[in-house]
């Protein structure tokens, strides 16, 4: 079955990517969006898919170095050629592993920044999706949330900054695994609607810190009527990143200024 080709970042990102299995949504925009690298970073995306992620967080910082990993080669072969279709291939890379044996080029200790987008259901693949590619991308199976958490860490450099999106009721395991590894711990909840709860959380850290924790305000996504509000519209379609985003508060957007 054919790939569908699909635009993000009002136009200037484009993606292939399955027709069944997972499929892009906005939590790898929110992702990308958290991440602040400084020029010449080196920045892993652990469980990159077709590269996502990667791709919106380069759009906005092109002067950094981002490395991808994914374990079914088929989301690796889309997102090598998402990297080519979009021309960041001096600055990304997308490489197929198991993070349980990474593949030797991968050089523990080496990043700034690591980010992911771990499964969020807990257990195996038994009750998970038909699909096996939706199954793997949902459901921890034989890796577990804590395991995806260890091995971000043992890709950092010391004082290293790790970010995780992830489901809001297992901030409980999120936090326990960070535990005594990580400072600075800031979490960001993401609200579907004004008094509505999160489902959805940014966790961010970093490594070898002991700087006390922050539990943010975070963002509402809709407005009332369903549509996204202007911060959520500003990281969505123009690529802002959560810091910026946070400061508009105007309906109109101005896209000409530093996203």
């Amino acid at each position: 079955m054919e790939p569908t080709l699909n635009k993000l970042l009002n136009g200037r990102i484009s993606i292939l990517q399955p027709q069944e299995g997972y499929r892009t949504a906005i939590d790898p925009i929110f992702l990308a969006a958290t991440l602040k690298p400084h020029p010449q970073d080196h920045v892993l995306e652990v469980g990159a898919g077709v590269g996502t992620a990667m791709l919106c967080l380069a759009s906005r910082v092109s002067d950094c170095y981002i490395t991808g990993l994914e374990l079914q080669s088929e989301l690796v072969d889309l997102g090598i050629k998402n990297i080519l279709n979009n021309k960041f291939e001096k600055h990304l890379k997308l490489i197929q592993g198991d993070l349980l044996t990474p593949p030797a080029s991968l050089m523990t200790g080496r990043f700034n920044h690591v980010m992911a987008n771990p499964p969020y259901l807990a257990g195996n693949l038994a009750s998970a999706s038909r699909h096996s590619g939706k199954a793997l991308a949902h459901h921890e199976g034989n890796v577990s949330l804590k395991d995806w958490i260890d091995f971000c860490l043992k890709m950092l450099i010391p004082k290293g900054s790790i970010t995780l999106i992830h489901r809001a009721d297992r901030l409980d395991s999120i936090l326990a695994a960070l535990n005594g590894k990580v400072g600075e711990i800031t979490v960001f909840p993401l609200w579907p609607k004004q008094n509505k709860p999160a489902k959805r959380i940014l966790i961010q850290g970093r490594k070898g810190i002991s700087s006390p924790s922050c539990l943010e305000q975070g963002m509402i996504l809709h407005q009332e009527d369903g549509r996204y509000t202007t911060q959520a519209e500003a990281i969505l379609r123009y690529g802002y990143s959560l810091h910026n985003a946070l400061l508009l508060k105007v309906k109109n957007l101005d896209i000409n200024v530093n996203r």
